[in-house]
């Protein structure tokens, strides 16, 4: 069975690509995007021997440009010695079909670059799972590239050529692994389903780290929790989420979630594949969105995010606003991102700079979701005390004769178990409250 993705040749050393400016997009938006198209066929290890920005007032559909300047760029790669045209725009598989005819070269656009580093970057089974299911369903429509050196004329009666014959067979078995990838997905969203109804036993809060691609992710998870997850200086350098747990001041306990980064023109075949991955984020408690200040195109990541988020269902996530790398910010950078999200924190995963800050935050946020109780707890019941410790948090304690006096916080679940030593509103109102620096001498 052929290779359904493409029949080009695998050993693609230089690649030309070939970037768009339309009316429609911001000034220099075309140009900012090609450079984020050669950082990911680098990332392929495939060298850019040129990058040329078009200006597309109208789109064609043989081959999206003007047949003059297409043939003046196929040209142009073949002097420049390309093995692959790289587009930094969706092509139709007829166009894609009009532009190999052409220039007698492998054609791609973004998309199909986005997939092949998703799947260099893939490990775990389920990460494995879904690109394979993302790529198969983009191959689909393009399987015809695969067979244009077989004949196309159809036989006589109702059998078809050999490259129909072969087309056909190849379809079916395509569509019979889009299935078979589709009930395998299906598997380990239900074991992961189990894994989180197991955690839920013992209810602690969750976070997700969220954002754009290389924004330092995994370096702000690995700085908080002490982890060693794969953080390198690279588009999509782990697409396998992570969690790992923080005990933070006040015993306070919180998941943390490391999740695939997002890239504009994202495929939408991805977003849908991915969806078991970035389910962590649409159950969270809360997000954490970490935006790279040092990036001159931040506003464009956040909006992408936001984007991304909303098309997850999780647009209405709480979320905490992390500007990451101020270490390597100018003043300048600082008031950009200050005038984007004005409550946003500052923080550096290098130094560990506003860490603090960052965990301050994720109790308040743990405690807007479990809420703040007073109990009294006799003294023979020091195990429920334990429980607190091991499930919640406690805010203020005092012994009295009666027992220990606490103010908590514990998840709703664990309603039923602290019930009985919740001190009603009425008492507790009328009791005078002490300070806080007298409440724990």
């Amino acid at each position: 069975m052929a290779d359904f993705l493409t029949d080009k040749p695998t050993n693609l050393e230089r690649a030309f690509l070939i970037g768009v400016q339309t009316h429609k997009m911001a000034e220099g938006e075309g140009q900012e995007l090609l450079g984020e198209l050669k950082e990911l066929v680098e990332n392929l290890r495939i060298r850019v021997v040129r990058s040329t920005l078009v200006q597309l007032r109208q789109p064609t559909p043989a081959l999206l440009l003007g047949s003059g300047k297409a043939k003046e760029l196929a040209d142009m790669a073949k002097a420049d010695g390309a093995d692959v045209i790289v587009f930094d725009e969706h092509l139709s598989p007829a166009q894609q079909r009009n532009w190999e005819e052409m220039s007698e070269l492998p054609v791609i656009d973004r998309e199909e670059v986005i997939l092949e580093v998703f799947a260099d970057r893939a490990h775990t089974r389920e990460a494995v799972l879904q690109v394979a299911l993302a790529r198969m369903e983009y191959s689909l429509p393009r399987l015809t590239r695969a067979w244009t050196h077989l004949s196309r004329q159809r036989g006589k009666g109702s059998m078809g050529g050999e490259g129909e014959t072969q087309l056909e067979q190849d379809r079916r078995l395509v569509r019979d692994r889009i299935a078979h990838l589709k009930v395998e997905l299906a598997e380990v969203v239900q074991q992961r389903g189990v894994q989180r109804r197991r955690r839920l036993r013992v209810p602690v809060p969750t976070t997700a780290i969220v954002g754009y691609t290389n924004a330092g992710k995994s370096s702000l998870l690995n700085a908080l929790t002490g982890a060693h997850v794969l953080a390198e200086d690279k588009l999509f350098a782990t697409l396998d989420p992570t969690t790992r747990s923080l005990v933070l001041r006040g015993n306070h306990k919180l998941l943390i979630t490391d999740t695939v980064g997002f890239i504009r023109r994202l495929p939408h075949g991805l977003v849908e594949a991915f969806k078991a991955t970035l389910e962590e984020v649409v159950v969270a408690d809360f997000l954490i969105h970490v935006i790279d200040v040092t990036n001159p195109n931040f506003e464009h990541h956040h909006a992408t995010t936001l984007a991304v988020m909303a098309e997850l269902g999780a647009g209405d996530r709480t979320m905490i606003t992390v500007f990451n790398k101020v270490d390597a910010a100018t003043p300048a950078m600082k008031r950009r991102a200050r005038q984007l999200v004005p409550d946003a924190l500052f923080v550096s995963a290098h130094t560990k700079a506003g860490l603090d800050d960052l965990t301050e935050a994720c109790i308040e946020q743990i405690a807007d979701t479990t809420g703040e109780t007073e109990l009294l707890v006799p003294h023979d019941r020091y195990d429920v005390i334990a429980r607190l410790h091991q499930l919640g948090s406690i805010r203020e304690q005092e012994h009295e004769d009666a027992g220990v006096r606490l103010r908590a916080c514990f998840p709703p679940t664990q309603a039923g178990f602290f019930g009985p030593f919740v001190v009603p509103d009425t008492e507790s109102k009328a009791r005078p409250r002490k300070t806080k620096a007298k409440a724990a001498s």
